[in-house]
């Protein structure tokens, strides 16, 4: 095993294209209703699998639901799976039936039965930033994701879409955007909005039209 190891469990963070991936949530509660919500939001398929589904849920956002307990079948097609019904047994029941299968589970506010965790995240367009404290502290990564928020605001986003457009237009010319030190232009474009209204952290000023 390499010295290098980081010390933290969940060290690897990614983000992950999930249209059209089919992911079950187990458990209707306001926990499980605001984590199918997310997933979603963001184009999963959700099969969402509760004796009791609350009215925290979205039913708009879910491909399929079944009230009912859980079985086996549940997990037919499935490529990740969160559980939050809120009993540790039927909880760890489901990561271990998952885990058989070779599917990834989050178990929410169980680190141990869990492959991938949830980080805290703040959007804004397509700039997503994501806090996460290893499962030792929700709290702490939510908080973190608070003043995080303050910084990645609508003019951080606008900035994405012209150095996307520039990108384009340097392929579109044949050239190649990885041999650009794009920091000069980063300065250039935060100088001109800071420009136009100063900095506030608490981010309520709209700096770029």
């Amino acid at each position: 095993m390499s010295s290098q190891r980081s010390s933290a469990r969940f060290s690897y963070p990614v983000f992950l294209d999930l249209d059209d991936v089919v992911v079950l949530v187990v458990g209707g509660g306001r926990i499980g209703a605001r984590k199918a919500d997310a997933l979603g939001a963001a184009g999963a398929r959700v099969r969402l699998v509760a004796i009791d589904v609350s009215d925290h849920v979205d039913r708009s956002l879910m491909y399929e639901v079944r009230e009912k307990a859980f079985d086996a079948a549940d997990l037919d097609g499935v490529r990740l799976v969160v559980t939050a019904t809120g009993d540790f047994d039927v909880d760890q029941a489901i990561s271990n039936a998952a885990r058989e299968r070779n599917i990834w589970t989050n178990a929410a506010d169980q680190p141990v039965d869990c492959e991938w965790i949830l980080p805290a995240i703040t959007r804004a367009g397509r700039v997503t930033g994501a806090i996460s404290t290893d499962g030792a502290s929700p709290a702490l990564a939510g908080y973190l994701r608070d003043r995080l928020a303050k910084i990645i605001t609508d003019d951080v986003a606008e900035i994405a879409g012209v150095l996307a457009r520039e990108r384009a237009e340097v392929k579109a010319g044949g050239g190649s955007t990885e041999d650009i030190d794009w920091r000069p232009r980063l300065a250039e474009l935060f100088a001109e909005i800071d420009r136009a209204c100063p900095w506030s952290p608490e981010g309520n000023c709209r700096r770029i039209e």
